[in-house]
């Protein structure tokens, strides 16, 4: 693809939030206000906006994680995407569906109560030691922003990605990762 009327616009130095690599160019578009900067990936060739210091997509938080079933690898980069706009509200509420996802997927009934899930998880081995807690932690946020009138923070988010990252590697990555007998 081959951007129109590309100009030199300074140097900046980011990671693009659509390819992730590392990038410095100089191409790119800018408006009459000196702060508001288009700058195009050279990998990618994706644009990425920036208000000031703010960037627009961001990076996604966490990894990708291997040996995923489609459906909920579908749902984790969801969430991971929902983190690089600053929707973290939509991230906090995607990881909550994430476990309900992950606990059908191990066995558990579909159509149950999400208490249900998290016990499935829990009592058939699924969640690490002392993982219960953040298994529980996922319920309670998600709970908090389904059923109250708050704002979940960056902070909720990242770290409610980064547990279900885990749990997903260590139910799915780690055990196909072992050579076969």
């Amino acid at each position: 693809m081959a951007w129109q009327n590309e100009n030199e616009i300074g140097s900046k130095q980011f990671n693009c939030g659509f390819c992730g690599n590392r990038i410095a160019t100089i191409k790119g578009f800018y408006s009459s206000n000196a702060a508001h900067r288009i700058y195009i990936c050279p990998h990618c060739e994706r644009p990425t906006f920036f208000d000031g210091a703010a960037q627009i997509p961001g990076v996604a938080p966490g990894a990708d994680v291997a040996h995923l079933p489609n459906e909920l690898e579908a749902i984790y980069n969801e969430a991971r995407r929902c983190v690089s706009i600053n929707a973290y509200t939509s991230a906090v509420l995607s990881c909550r569906k994430l476990l309900m996802h992950i606990a059908v997927q191990q066995g558990a009934e579909p159509g149950k109560t999400f208490i249900h899930y998290v016990e499935h998880l829990a009592n058939n081995g699924y969640v690490p030691p002392n993982g219960k807690a953040w298994v529980d932690h996922i319920r309670k946020k998600g709970n908090e922003a389904t059923h109250e009138i708050v704002l979940m923070s960056p902070g909720d988010a990242n770290e409610l990605i980064s547990f279900a990252e885990m749990l997903m590697k260590f139910i799915y990555e780690f055990p196909a990762r072992v050579p076969a007998q």
